[in-house]
């Protein structure tokens, strides 16, 4: 019975190698999709949105999210047909400018605890939001506050500026019909500037973990 049962399962498994290799030359033999060929539109629309979020990285992250939430509402999606709404964007742009330059200020610490906690950094060091802490004995010195802060802070407006104008809503509400030059000029100089500031960020870094940045592990 043994010797049957042998004989009877090695037909069916050479029955089903034979009938894999008839199939795999049909799978091969299949064309490959291929991407969908991009317009030159397509693509500068996804080089924009590339840029823009590496720009955004060194931006405090609530800033930027507030920004990119509330623009597309106040710009009425680009078509600001009043001064209100010019004036409403205009605002918007300054109060999210005006909070990258305080929050840059800002810093961060690890209690005895090891709960995270935020402060504003001050010429006397740095002053505990909440007030139910105080920094370690011995690292007043580490925290007051330094040339190079007002630096980070003023380059963040700028990169902040750079990020609204790659933002096409805010284009359009501000330039409805821009000219060659126009779009030009709209399209490299905020790359200009992003490449610039990095530049500056590596050149001057900041040991800073101020709200809105990457926490320190210490």
């Amino acid at each position: 019975m043994d010797m049957k049962g042998e004989s009877a399962i090695t037909p069916s498994l050479g029955h089903e190698a034979a009938l894999g290799e008839q199939r795999q030359p049909l799978l091969e033999n299949q064309p490959l999709s291929e991407k969908p060929t991009k317009t030159p539109a397509q693509k500068a629309l996804r080089k924009t949105f590339k840029i823009s979020g590496h720009l955004s990285n060194l931006l405090p992250t609530g800033s930027v999210l507030a920004f990119q939430i509330l623009s597309p509402a106040f710009t009425h999606e680009g078509k600001c047909r009043t001064l209100t709404s010019q004036t409403l964007t205009l605002t918007l742009i300054s109060l999210c400018g005006a909070s990258c330059f305080l929050l840059c200020l800002t810093d961060s610490f690890r209690d005895e605890r090891g709960k995270v906690r935020y402060g504003l950094a001050t010429f006397r060091g740095l002053w505990i939001m909440d007030g139910c802490a105080s920094v370690p004995p011995g690292e007043e010195e580490k925290y007051r506050l330094r040339l190079v802060d007002f630096f980070h802070a003023l380059l963040s407006i700028v990169v902040f500026i750079a990020v609204a104008l790659f933002d096409q809503n805010v284009v359009r509400c501000f330039v409805p019909n821009p000219s060659e030059e126009a779009q030009e000029l709209l399209a490299t100089l905020p790359i200009v500037v992003g490449v610039l500031c990095s530049l500056l960020f590596v050149a001057f870094p900041t040991k800073r973990h101020g709200i809105g940045f990457p926490l320190s592990q210490q």
